[in-house]
């Protein structure tokens, strides 16, 4: 395992993180036991990032009962403050930060995170949502300062709610938070072009997530692929026709095993290749995944040429949340495409 610095604290963190939102159900029903298993096992093979969240069910509990088994090293365990609202428009357009964080929520789930995960202090807190029209103080920042003070948490970070990366451009450059959580992979790889080097030169550090594009990325997609009725991707490879998607991903394959062993392997090298990326966490909690993830660190870096041809020759950057937001929006394409779909099994 590779490490680098989490600066503002000081820590050397696994540039591998495991993302734990399959803790709670959202990539579909799992063995507790299993996902308690890979979690042990991502420590024993050096990982020391966990990134979880109040919004991610049981999620902070199952990683609690894994870290109380582990014996070695306490890890560097991060999570985030439920956003407030059953409406995913909040996820979408810029809400009221006093709808969305109210007085005394960020305290609350802090106390109740910490009781859940097990721990006396959590090393990083991060906002699940931030708009800039909310502006770089405001009490919610003060309640984390407070926390921080109280040595409830030892870190200050956001999480960017999809791809547009820079709204957060303005907290970064104010100094006032410690980390940024956002996409980073081949199809979408903006972050890399502003925000990574401005995080880099405020010391910030930049958790990547969706490096994998919830999977797509490891080429498992297929025409007649279906998904759970509770799995969060149930309708996130629904925006584009599933035949482009994977034509994209096939483009991929001429990097194989050239650069990388597998395409996962290749999706983690790529976006680790920017010095200015902390770690970048993937949904771990089957053990074989976990174990083919942590492998991209043992490999070579990505050549440069390498980088730079899917840097600029495989971006494809969509918002394949729209459907998440906006429930029904898309209607008309999805009837679109199922005619195509149609057309094409006839031909």
């Amino acid at each position: 395992m590779q490490y680098r610095d989490f600066v503002k604290t000081g820590d050397k963190i696994s540039v591998i993180g495991y993302g734990a939102m399959g803790l709670g159900g959202a990539f579909g029903t799992f063995d507790e036991k299993e996902a308690i298993r890979s979690v042990l096992i991502s420590l024993d093979k050096g990982v020391n990032f966990f990134d979880t969240a109040r919004h991610y069910g049981n999620s902070e509990e199952i990683l609690g009962k894994a870290l109380k088994q582990w014996t070695g090293q306490k890890p560097f365990v991060a999570t985030k403050i439920q956003s407030h609202g059953k409406d995913n428009t909040r996820w979408a357009i810029p809400s009221r930060v006093e709808d969305t964080f109210p007085r005394q929520l960020i305290r609350q789930n802090t106390e109740d995170s910490l009781k859940r995960l097990g721990v006396d202090s959590i090393d990083l807190m991060q906002l699940h949502l931030y708009w800039p029209t909310w502006g770089t103080y405001g009490y919610w920042l003060e309640e984390l300062v407070k926390l921080k003070d109280e040595g409830k948490i030892r870190a200050i970070g956001v999480s960017n709610p999809d791809h547009r990366h820079d709204t957060v451009l303005p907290l970064v450059l104010s100094g006032q938070i410690d980390s940024v959580q956002t996409i980073i992979n081949i199809f979408d790889p903006l972050a890399l072009d502003c925000l990574v080097p401005i995080c880099q030169k405020q010391k910030v550090a930049v958790i990547a997530r969706c490096v994998l594009d919830e999977g797509g990325l490891t080429g498992f997609l297929r025409q007649d692929t279906t998904f759970e009725e509770a799995d969060f991707r149930k309708t996130y490879f629904e925006e584009v026709p599933r035949s482009q998607y994977m034509a994209h991903v096939e483009a991929l394959r001429k990097f194989i095993p050239r650069e990388a062993a597998s395409l996962a392997r290749l999706a983690l090298k790529f976006v680790l290749k920017h010095p200015g990326v902390t770690t970048a966490i993937t949904s771990m909690h089957i053990e074989k995944y976990a174990l083919e993830n942590i492998s991209a660190a043992d490999e070579p870096p990505l050549s440069d040429e390498a980088f730079y041809e899917l840097y600029t020759k495989h971006r494809w950057v969509n918002n394949l949340y729209h459907s998440k937001y906006w429930s029904g929006t898309n209607d008309l394409d999805k009837a679109n495409q199922a005619e195509e779909q149609k057309a094409a099994k006839q031909s």
